[in-house]
């Protein structure tokens, strides 16, 4: 199944999901040293209407710690099917796959146990950065099929940051241009997906394939 067609039925089958607690949920909350705080998140997911071999598909907590996130553990459950963790670690990212098999009830719960820490830059005063390998820091800036840096992208960013000498005077030029453009223009030029990159966001995935 190509991309196209997997949002197609995946589109087509949302009427039968029942996403409950879908929002993070926050028990046990506590206070930790350092400024840290323990969050328990809890997914549940359950396909009400299941039409043969059935799929989900649930994003995991980051696999890396970060200086504003530790990822205790990624606890995950599949009621009548089997389920695994998939990471990839350039990008830090992991997602759980639920495989269930014709007649089952598929629930899948996923359970992650996190460490968050307010984080914030000030990219006004100078300080010394952290030490990133160019390894790391190509691997983030390298355009994609869905984030490109080229073409219309390209002649977008290079007149909106005309005249900027500084690379803080280039990321300022490209951020007012975002909030000063009108959404249709934006769109067009496609420099969101380019200035901002793409957003890890707690989305579910599930599909249905007929027997």
């Amino acid at each position: 199944m190509n991309r196209r067609n997997f949002l197609q039925s995946t589109g087509a089958i949302c009427a039968g999901l029942a996403v409950t607690r879908s929002m993070p949920v926050f028990a046990d909350v506590l206070q930790t040293g350092g400024g840290w705080r323990n969050f328990e998140v809890i997914t549940r997911v359950e396909v009400l209407k299941p039409s043969g071999v059935t799929h989900i598909w649930l994003p995991a907590a980051l696999i890396r710690d970060t200086p504003f996130q530790r990822t205790r553990a990624n606890r995950f459950r599949a009621e009548g099917g089997t389920a695994k963790l998939s990471t990839d670690k350039p990008s830090a990212l992991g997602i759980v796959s639920a495989t269930y098999p014709a007649n089952a009830k598929p629930v899948l719960t996923l359970t992650s146990h996190v460490s968050l820490k307010n984080y914030a830059v000030d990219l006004s005063a100078p300080a010394k950065a952290p030490h990133v390998s160019k390894a790391e820091l190509d691997y983030f800036l390298q355009p994609s099929r869905y984030v490109p840096t080229d073409g219309i992208v390209k002649e977008t960013a290079l007149k909106a940051t005309a005249g900027a000498t500084t690379e803080m005077e280039k990321a300022r030029a490209i951020y007012d241009w975002w909030w000063t453009t009108p959404s249709a223009i934006r769109r067009s030029a496609a420099a969101g997906a380019a200035t901002f990159g793409s957003c890890w966001s707690r989305v579910i995935w599930a599909e249905n394939v007929p027997t």
